[in-house]
């Protein structure tokens, strides 16, 4: 649904954007991922044709953001990291407004707006004045504005910075039901926790470049090369490390709040023999359990902390 190949863009010596590259399927969630200044938004606003790339392309189901416009603009659903000013307007009115501007007729449009008020749950906001309402109710507006024309495909730019915690919650649920509904996603943020419910493939993107790209448990397997397990023992717990740790199938082992964190790297399906060799030794095994790699320990093993 997303191909981007090669794509590059330059301000004057800073370079935001350095020769990209990743694809995105239909129906996937893609988070994408950077500190402030990492070149998340002036990609999306590239896919989005409303900037220019210096070098490279992408295509959005088919069409190229160079030259088919029209066509990408009625493909994709675009929400800015900024909400903008409409004062003096009602939350019906600037749905029309948009609606009117992606060419739905106007016959269409009440039905339309009151669909996505709906699923947006501003049913009762629909005669609110724009600049009356919160934070959280605004980044909701904005949207049901991106959703207006039935886009295939959503671009997400940081949708829920700035808001409290239950609207951040608010907000992850009204993507989890646009995953449901079959819309291919990109959303970026810098706030990793929302993006681990949602996304089933990641990138990681730091001074321009795209680090790596893939789901969290490829990128996870890429880093260690091995799969995470935690053992809990009741008591002995440097002398189990020892003894893992002369195992071929252990790479690592701390010890972390009372508990073993041993990296396996033996053959698929075989983990049930180290448990097994755990106890013939004696050592009294409370629980063994694989841990799932987060995206805030990936993040932070594969950046530097750098912005552009």
């Amino acid at each position: 649904m997303i191909e981007v190949s090669g794509l590059t863009k330059r301000y004057g010596q800073l370079m935001a954007v350095d020769n990209i590259s990743f694809s995105i399927e239909k129906g996937d969630a893609f988070g994408f991922i950077g500190p402030n200044g990492a070149g998340k938004t002036t990609t999306i606003r590239m896919l989005a044709t409303l900037l220019r790339p210096d070098a490279g392309t992408a295509t959005i189901n088919g069409y190229d953001i160079r030259y088919d416009h029209d066509q990408v603009r009625a493909a994709v659903g675009y929400m800015p990291d900024f909400f903008g000013v409409y004062e003096g307007m009602k939350a019906w009115e600037y749905l029309d407004f948009f609606a009117s501007a992606y060419r739905v007729p106007a016959a269409k449009r009440p039905g339309l707006i009151r669909d996505v008020l709906e699923l947006t749950d501003l049913t009762q906001k629909r005669d609110a004045y724009v600049e009356g309402l919160s934070r959280g109710m605004k980044q909701r507006l904005c949207l049901a504005k991106t959703i207006v024309h039935d886009p295939e495909v959503l671009l997400l730019d940081e949708p829920a910075s700035g808001l409290d915690p239950r609207a951040r919650i608010e907000i992850r649920e009204l993507l989890k039901e646009l995953c449901n509904m079959g819309k291919t996603i990109l959303i970026s943020s810098h706030i990793l926790p929302e993006l681990a419910p949602l996304c089933n493939k990641i990138g990681i993107i730091e001074q321009g470049k795209l680090i790596m790209v893939g789901s969290v448990d490829e990128i996870s397997a890429q880093l260690e090369g091995g799969r995470q397990f935690r053992i809990k023992l009741r008591g002995r717990l440097e002398q189990a490390r020892e003894f893992l740790l002369r195992r071929p199938d252990i790479a690592e082992v701390d010890i972390d709040d009372g508990a073993l964190d041993a990296l396996y790297r033996g053959e698929p399906d075989q983990e049930h023999q180290l448990l097994a060799a755990l106890v013939r030794e004696g050592f009294e095994v409370s629980s063994f359990s694989e841990q799932e790699t987060d995206l805030e320990s990936l993040y932070m093993r594969l950046t530097r902390g750098v912005v552009s």
